[in-house]
């Protein structure tokens, strides 16, 4: 494999130089710190950027180590780990710290937005202490902390000269134990493996045929009663209401009824999530604006023509909102989960936040508990997972750690019908799969859902409370030939497109107990997080989700993952779907990059 090379300048030997300074005594360190500082505003930044010198990338030990994670060459020779957590690199901090999610690293840890460019104004970049940046964010955060010029994560000291171009395809962090070859039993593992999966696919694909096959029946028992005038009226009605919006509707389950048609379509700029307020006919959406620090805001939007809308502004220094959720006992109340470490409980009436709760980490997820009207949920970054209850607002009820340290991206409430009084479930989603917890009762220790781990990466996590249907959407992994397998891709341009994952449909059971229904194929996108909905429509229960190469919102009967139909959908990607009984009919509705489409149910 070729060698990956970095750019590094003049002031390399001088760094070094610095670090055994930096040995000899704490004062020295400070005088040389200054003499950075008087030369720093005489070079410009051209200067600062030109090739002088190329190291090998993965021999650099500002680019060695995964995110959050710096690498760097010990006195014995060896190499010692320091994680961006604020703490000192030495043995009391190793093995306390924990790998990352699978989709950490992808973003600028400044802007949370921009995904890592190898060219641009966002350029892939590095300090002294090994963290990455795009360029552009960290030349504005020095420009803004002129005064301290401290690194975002570790507060290690750098200025302008000291920021280095990567000049890399690929940036993957490394194992000792990952470069170990694998033993041929792992291998030998890993194949048969792979050949049950392939009979498995076999055995789907055997499935799929018998039902094209009764498709065909199906088709031609419609030709045979093409004279019959009943018959006539009903399709050519129905198909009237539909045209231009379902495809294959009557294939799958004989002649179902369920057709949704277009409603309205609003324009909701930086739109990214959105609930449904059924009682109120109103919707609401976390909104923020492009471009570096964009604020964040909620938009309320009137369901009833004119379609009123009205803008609602949160507390200053609010970070993107990463889940949105109103009360399902009290409309008025809605539930944000924020990167700020923030979780929150804003007051529709008033629109102001009621209630704040600080986080020990990001925010990714939140949930009302659907059993008691005072509990709420948070996911955190770290795959954490906290209880609160909002009679008590200094700390959190409950706090469990997960089985991994992924992403809790999802976490759904459960029916406790079975578990006793003042008892709560969660089924939550990471990277890693599905996983239950238990609140309020015996001490019981989070598990993974079975057959939801092996999967591939899973990006969405469906839940219907009536129906205990539960549907899991996963991407594939990326293998390497070493066997390593990750779920960030490469440092490439065409970041979002769709690739071939699959949906996993699961029933709960019990309280604790889950059985798989079965699967299906479909066009999932490739780094993203999606969402869907289950529907359930006079006893029947479908499936509503995005296909990132049709760009369609796609409508499946289930179990059996029939579509029933495909609404064109306007951009990609599409960021969120709901389903709701407002208005005294069924709507839903698809987000996609900054248009809301409402769509109302026909039967």
């Amino acid at each position: 494999m070729p060698i990956e090379y970095i750019q590094v300048g003049e002031t390399d030997s001088e760094e070094e130089g610095e670090e055994e300074t930096e040995e000899e005594g704490e004062g020295d360190e400070e005088t040389q710190e200054e003499e950075e500082e008087e030369t720093e505003g005489e070079e410009s930044e051209e200067e600062l950027l030109e090739v002088e010198e190329y190291i090998p990338v993965r021999q650099s030990p500002r680019v060695l180590g995964g995110a959050g994670e710096e690498r760097r060459v010990g006195k014995g020779g060896g190499e010692e780990k320091c994680f961006s957590s604020g703490t000192d690199c030495g043995e009391g901090s190793q093995g306390k710290e924990r790998n990352h999610g699978e989709i950490d690293g992808l973003f600028c840890a400044i802007c949370m937005e921009a995904a890592w460019t190898s060219s641009g104004d966002h350029h892939v970049c590095c300090l002294p202490c090994g963290h990455i940046y795009g360029l552009s964010c960290i030349e504005r955060w020095l420009q803004k902390n002129s005064s301290s010029r401290k690194c975002p994560q570790c507060n290690k000291k750098f200025t302008l000269k000291d920021i280095r171009k990567l000049f890399a395809l690929q940036l993957v962090a490394m194992d000792g134990e990952v470069q170990m070859s694998a033993s041929w039993s792992k291998k030998e593992a890993e194949w048969k493996e792979r050949e049950t999966q392939w009979k498995k696919r076999e055995d789907e694909l055997q499935i799929e045929v018998k039902q094209l096959t009764k498709r065909a029946k199906y088709l031609e028992h419609l030709l045979g009663d093409v004279q019959s005038a009943t018959l006539g009226e009903v399709t050519a009605n129905r198909n009237r209401d539909c045209e231009g919006h379902s495809l294959g509707s009557n294939f799958g389950s004989e002649f179902s009824s369920v057709c949704f048609v277009p409603m309205k379509e609003l324009q909701v700029d930086g739109a990214r999530l959105f609930d449904v307020d059924a009682s109120s006919h109103t919707l609401l959406v976390t909104r923020r604006l492009p471009g570096l620090g964009g604020t964040s805001f909620l938009s309320r939007v009137n369901l009833l023509s004119p379609y009123e809308r009205e803008d609602i502004f949160l507390p200053p220094g609010t970070k993107a909102i990463r889940d949105l959720r109103i009360s399902p006992f009290n409309s008025s109340l809605a539930l944000y989960a924020s990167m700020g470490k923030k979780l929150a409980v804003l007051s529709k009436q008033s629109n102001n936040v009621v209630l704040a709760y600080d986080l020990p980490a990001a925010a990714w997820s939140c949930s009302w508990d659907i059993n008691n009207s005072h509990h709420i949920y948070a996911g955190l970054q770290n795959g954490s997972l906290l209880a609160f209850d909002m009679r008590q607002t200094a700390m959190p009820m409950e706090s469990m750690n997960g089985l991994t340290s992924n992403v809790i991206h999802t976490i759904c409430s459960l029916n406790n019908t079975t578990l006793p009084l003042g008892s709560g479930a969660i089924i939550s989603a990471s990277s890693a799969g599905l996983c239950h917890w238990s609140f309020g009762g015996a001490k019981e220790r989070p598990f993974l859902v079975p057959e939801t781990e092996n999967q591939g990466v899973c990006i969405s996590l469906a839940y219907n409370q009536s129906s205990n249907d539960i549907i899991a959407s996963y991407r594939p992994k990326i293998d390497f030939p070493n066997g390593m397998a990750i779920s960030q891709p490469v440092l490439t341009p065409n970041i979002g497109q769709g690739v071939q994952g699959s949906h996993v449909h699961f029933k709960r059971l019990g309280s604790n107990f889950y059985q798989k229904l079965g699967s299906a194929f479909a066009n999932v996108n490739d780094i993203r997080l999606s969402r869907s909905t289950i529907i359930n429509i006079q006893n029947k229960t479908f499936f509503a989700s995005g296909d990132e190469v049709t760009v369609e919102l796609i409508l499946q009967e289930l179990p059996s993952f029939t579509v029933v139909q495909r609404l064109k959908s306007p951009k990609l990607p599409i960021h969120d779907v709901k389903y709701t009984d407002a208005l005294g009919q069924g709507l839903l509705g698809c987000l996609s990059e900054d248009i809301l489409q409402l769509f109302s149910l026909k039967l």
